[in-house]
């Protein structure tokens, strides 16, 4: 029994020192998990971690928030769930990157808990390739100073919006504390191949444009293409510019879920819902998808100006398409604009302001529109830990009456913490 005890004291030991050597190591061509990874795009061409073998990071994420807002609608009619102050559920994620050979990477996220499922399950993961050196070709320096290529099930990268959007557990690079109204982003099967030099930048993708694989209904599902193009530079020490323009379409689908892909579920929970609702059901309180589920072509431009601690960020975005039972295109458009100004030489403390609108035609030909506001500043405790408060607005505008959100609003206050690492 004695010697049993020892062995497992030692694998212990073992074991949190192969931790903790995982959890201190950077990988090539990676996004940090914690404040270091704030404004990080698309991974750079910059090779600035030696690879000396095979190594496994294990990092992972982790979100608290408390909520105080309060809902209402024209007439109380239909009636909404009573909802009060409170904390809302903990999520958290589980980050694994594997170093596989030089300048190649495996990632892979999985929701440990999350609003809407509550058993642990696979975000994705993909395959990331910076560097041919392992097929033993010759000289790939063609390919190892300008291209990236990613292959799996994977958050596709359409837009800028994705890199600054809180994801589960990880909200580690988002100001704010919800995402946007219309939240584009989605996992998809496929590839994208990325080139990048001297600013500029040019992405091209197909995918199965769905959420989900599948074989039946081949006649429906139709490839989705995607593409990015755009410039992103330092013009001194004090001043980035960064502008891109991407494009999504697919013509048909079983199911697209670009404005309705994000699984784990909103941060403002049970906000203009009805009564009966659960936190898991109705897990995209807030936000709305237009529903163009059969086709879809989306367009987005994103400027983003850094003037020391001054950040400017602006997504202007519209979609066309429709579901399978429409016979004609609806058009959506949505506008975000982000200001934050962090302070101090590590810019720990930050204050932010967004204003985000979405309008278009709901599948009954009604024109109606839904705007926010959100107010809010954090504080980086360390490199690891972010505390951020917010105060948000929502109104919902020229909804027909027996609609839930006809005259409806929300608004209140968010606090959460979130840790990374």
């Amino acid at each position: 029994m004695k010697k049993q005890i020892l062995t497992l004291i030692a694998i212990a030991g073992l074991s949190s020192a192969v931790m903790a050597q995982g959890l201190q190591r950077d990988m090539q061509f990676w996004r940090s998990y914690d404040q270091r990874g704030i404004n990080v795009f698309e991974t750079g061409k910059a090779d600035t971690v030696a690879y000396d073998g095979i190594k496994v990071r294990v990092g992972g994420h982790f979100t608290q928030q408390f909520q105080s807002l309060s809902h209402s609608n024209a007439n109380g009619s239909p009636e909404l769930i009573e909802i009060g102050s409170g904390t809302n559920l903990a999520t958290a994620n589980l980050n694994i990157d594997v170093a596989l050979a030089d300048g190649v990477r495996l990632n892979l996220v999985t929701y440990l808990s999350s609003r809407h499922h509550p058993e642990t399950w696979v975000k994705g993961g993909f395959l990331q390739v910076d560097k041919l050196s392992f097929l033993n070709i010759g000289n790939t320096d063609w390919f190892d100073k300008y291209l990236t290529v990613r292959v799996g099930h994977m958050e596709i990268n359409y837009g800028d919006a994705h890199f600054r959007r809180s994801d589960n557990g990880n909200g580690m690079y988002n100001p704010f504390i919800g995402n946007y109204i219309m939240d584009a982003f989605t996992t998809e099967v496929g590839g994208e191949i990325f080139f990048q030099n001297n600013g500029f930048l040019a992405m091209v993708g197909v995918t199965g444009g769905e959420i989900q694989g599948g074989i039946t209904r081949p006649d429906d599902r139709k490839m989705n293409f995607l593409g990015k193009l755009g410039y992103d530079k330092y013009i001194n020490d004090d001043v980035r510019v960064r502008l891109t323009g991407s494009v999504y379409t697919t013509k048909g689908s079983a199911r697209n879920t670009l404005y309705a892909g994000d699984r784990a579920g909103s941060r403002y929970y049970l906000v203009m819902d009805p009564v009966g609702a659960s936190t898991s059901a109705n897990f995209t309180s807030g936000r709305f998808s237009p529903n163009q589920t059969d086709n879809i072509t989306a367009m987005v431009l994103n400027p983003f100006v850094k003037i020391k601690g001054l950040e400017l960020f602006g997504n202007f975005e519209q979609s066309k398409g429709r579901a399978a039972n429409e016979q004609t295109d609806r058009k959506w458009s949505q506008l975000g604009a982000d200001a934050v100004y962090r302070i101090g030489v590590k810019e720990n403390v930050y204050l932010a302001a967004r204003y985000n609108k979405v309008s278009g035609e709901l599948a009954g030909g009604q024109d109606v529109s839904i705007d926010r506001v959100q107010i809010g500043g954090g504080w980086f405790v360390t490199k690891n830990i972010l505390a951020k408060v917010e105060y948000v607005s929502q109104n919902y505008n020229d909804f027909a009456a027996g609609d839930i959100r006809n005259g409806g609003k929300f608004n209140g206050l968010m606090i959460e913490g979130v840790i990374g690492f």
